[in-house]
């Protein structure tokens, strides 16, 4: 164990057996992933269960809320990867479990302060705002902890093993968070998942005091292509349909099975989760493929196709689940939309950490930005489309930004030093 605490940093892409102990490192970024998006969407949960209904707002309120959020954490993404860059991925993860949490508490105590259906609105808007500066850096955070501390051969599985997890804690709000507010009401929901949250936070940073925290690679300076370069410009843009295609379902699924299609709340609630759940599932998967098929067959195998063939079929599932006559249609072509969309998740982050080299946290925090600067649209515009063409066009409209995102991989090159043995 010892040997393991003194490894050097600059060493990380050395395939040394000592690290492969440090799975437990991905152990812990999966909770943190599963918890801080529990957080980030149980408020669209205490909205369709409580809210909305108690305070009288309406979607597009609710949605200016969700926007808010995602625009805060947009605008700060770049920002948030120069501090992990800087900083490194310790202590850029335990500060944003922390300080969230504390955002958590306050966007249960403004039931208590505010009676009024106005004040309270601003008071989200303004919470979860600042709820977003401070969640920035987990994915690029994350991403950046992998290529530091596991081996190459390893990172795009546990880069799909962390976004899963992040997927199964907003698979599972519906549920366990709407089941809290059953118990607790929403102001004291938010105050429990703030807690664990803290506990979380805590115990990420008495884990991993003792290892390097390099936060340059020597390996990775001498593959890195720039910021400015088209591969990492078009990865960017093809997240930015993944954060659309995303947001479009994590926001308002809950919603339309409640209210469009009248399913009842427990059954919205299960079927909510149920897409989100399956794509959780997915990620390790997808990443596992990439891996295999990169090994085999090349980066063009590993990459390119596990990305791009698993946008398009998220296109074509959810053009069917729109268009489905019956509801248990509909549900099984949602879900195979988010499975399929799931394969391509762990190869763009492993792709634009590659990308990025020694400034693999800016590269990844450059690519969520476009991810969330494209997927902060869908909060507002899904209901507004729906609100003008119906809820089918508003959907369906996730399906035509997926299917540009999915085209932009024809064009995405690898890092100057990764071989690619086989081209198909």
């Amino acid at each position: 164990m010892s040997d393991l605490l003194q490894t050097d940093p600059l060493q990380t892409h050395t395939a040394h057996p000592a690290q492969r102990a440090r799975w437990w490192i991905v152990v812990l970024l999966m909770a943190l992933c599963f918890i801080s998006h529990m957080n980030r969407v149980s408020m669209s949960t205490a909205a369709d269960e409580r809210i909305m209904a108690q305070y009288g707002m309406s979607t597009q309120q609710m949605g200016t809320v969700y926007s808010a959020f995602l625009l805060v954490y947009t605008l700060f993404m770049l920002p948030g990867g120069w501090f992990i860059d800087r900083f490194g991925a310790r202590v850029a993860l335990g500060m944003m479990a922390l300080l969230t949490a504390l955002f958590g508490v306050l966007t249960g105590l403004g039931a208590g302060a505010f009676a009024a259906a106005a004040s309270l609105w601003l008071w989200l808007i303004v919470v979860r705002s600042i709820m977003g500066f401070f969640t920035v850096p987990l994915h690029p955070a994350s991403a950046r902890a992998v290529g530091v501390w596991l081996p190459a051969a390893n990172q795009t599985l546990a880069n799909g093993l962390i976004t899963g997890a992040a997927l199964l804690g907003i698979a599972c709000t519906p549920v366990a968070f709407g089941a809290l507010i059953d118990r607790f009401d929403w102001p004291v929901a938010f105050v429990v998942t703030a807690t664990i949250t803290t506990a979380l936070g805590l115990f990420w940073f008495w884990m991993t005091r003792n290892l390097p925290q390099g936060t340059a690679e020597r390996a990775e300076v001498a593959r890195s292509t720039g910021l400015g370069s088209r591969s990492l410009v078009l990865l960017t843009l093809s997240y930015a349909a993944i954060g659309y295609f995303q947001y479009l379902f994590f926001y308002w699924m809950h919603y339309y099975f409640n209210h469009v299609l009248v399913l009842g709340k427990m059954q919205s609630r299960f079927y909510a989760g149920l897409p989100v759940f399956a794509m959780a599932i997915t990620m390790p998967l997808g990443g596992w493929l990439s891996a295999r098929l990169e090994a085999k067959r090349g980066w063009r195998a590993g990459r390119v196709w596990v990305a791009g063939l698993g946008m398009f079929g998220a296109v074509v599932f959810l053009v069917a689940g729109v268009f489905a006559q019956a509801h248990p249609w509909t549900v099984i072509a949602f879900t195979l939309a988010l499975a399929s969309l799931g394969l391509s998740e762990a190869a763009f982050w492993q792709t634009a950490i590659e990308l990025g080299g020694a400034r693999g946290g800016t590269a990844a925090a450059l690519m969520n930005t476009g991810g969330n600067g494209i997927g902060l649209l869908a909060p507002i515009l899904t209901p507004f489309i729906a609100a003008h063409l119906g809820w089918q066009a508003g959907l369906g409209m996730g399906a035509v930004v997926c299917l540009a995102g999915a085209l932009c991989w024809l064009w995405i090159r690898p890092a100057p030093a990764t071989k690619e043995p086989h081209i198909l």
